[in-house]
């Protein structure tokens, strides 16, 4: 039954054995180094990096889904980049957000 189903995931069209598969594997270290990236200080984050990586994320998940054959892979690492991307933009806006109301406030003293 096991022998089954890994010949299955081997020999399918986005399997192991196609760049179909290795693609979104080794685009998972994008995913990754934005998690790792969390742990910066949120001065030190793009706007145009994260930007271009949320959108990309997401105009790629959406392609993926429509082509043929279906790669689940491909769609779940575009949803976690552009969640990822989108997560680090919202840090970086709360910070800058904040700065300012820190400048404006100490100006007003």
């Amino acid at each position: 039954m096991a022998n089954s189903k890994l010949q299955a995931i081997w020999n399918h069209p986005a399997g192991p054995k196609t760049i179909h598969f290795w693609a979104p594997t080794f685009k998972w270290g994008l995913t990754i180094a934005n998690i790792i990236d969390s742990s910066k200080p949120p001065e030190d984050l793009s706007y145009a990096q994260q930007s271009a990586l949320a959108c990309s994320g997401l105009i790629w998940a959406r392609y993926s889904t429509l082509i043929k054959p279906k790669n689940w892979n491909l769609v779940s690492v575009n949803l976690g980049m552009s969640l990822t991307a989108l997560f680090q933009l919202s840090r970086k806006i709360q910070h800058d957000s904040s700065v300012k109301n820190q400048q404006a406030a100490a100006e007003e003293e």
